[in-house]
């Protein structure tokens, strides 16, 4: 299943100096934090802001070489998370013919932007790494007080608020490792 989000922000994730881009989905109040460069985060923040640079960046370029080709861009989708890296492609329609291209999610998210494509996230992707705005972690029951997991999840909602999303992470996989651990509750 697709879960159709939208770009909430770019940040600086100021303690490990990365820039991180911020995908919501509304619906289910979760965020995706995704690493990504600083061409690719300038890029896709002088998209969130209208700003026009004065001569084309190489996604603007991309976008005016789809349109030359009357093609278009059907949905980007951010499609697997595996080893700390994600995947995403582009669904491109042209002349009645619909292909799929493998990119960076960063290069696709800025492109769709530009094209006013929809962005969607494979819902596994979603399990594995969103951050659930009230919970802090996707699917988290909320552990007794004085508890490990508690902390933990303490420490996340913290790294939230504080827009610290690498160290979200890490608290999130360190949430998961020890759910993961446990005997499931029936």
């Amino acid at each position: 299943m697709m879960i159709s989000v939208q770009v909430e922000r770019v940040t600086l994730d100021t303690e490990n100096n990365r820039f991180v881009v911020i995908l919501k989905d509304e619906v289910n109040r979760r965020w995706l934090p995704i690493v990504v460069g600083p061409s690719e985060a300038q890029a896709i923040a002088l998209q969130l802001e209208h700003i026009q640079p004065p001569r084309p960046m190489t996604h603007d370029l991309l976008k005016n070489i789809l349109d030359s080709m009357h093609a278009g861009i059907l949905r980007v989708v951010v499609s697997d998370l595996k080893d700390n890296t994600y995947f995403a492609q582009i669904d491109l329609k042209r002349n009645g013919d619909q292909s799929k291209i493998d990119a960076r999610p960063s290069d696709a998210i800025a492109l769709a932007l530009r094209t006013q494509s929809p962005i969607f996230v494979n819902e596994e992707v979603m399990q594995k790494a969103s951050i659930n705005e009230e919970l802090g972690l996707q699917g988290a029951d909320v552990p007794d007080e004085g508890d490990e997991l508690h902390h933990l999840q303490s420490e996340l909602q913290n790294a939230v608020k504080d827009e610290r999303y690498e160290d979200a992470a890490r608290l999130r996989d360190a949430i998961k490792k020890i759910e993961d651990s446990q005997p499931r509750r029936v």
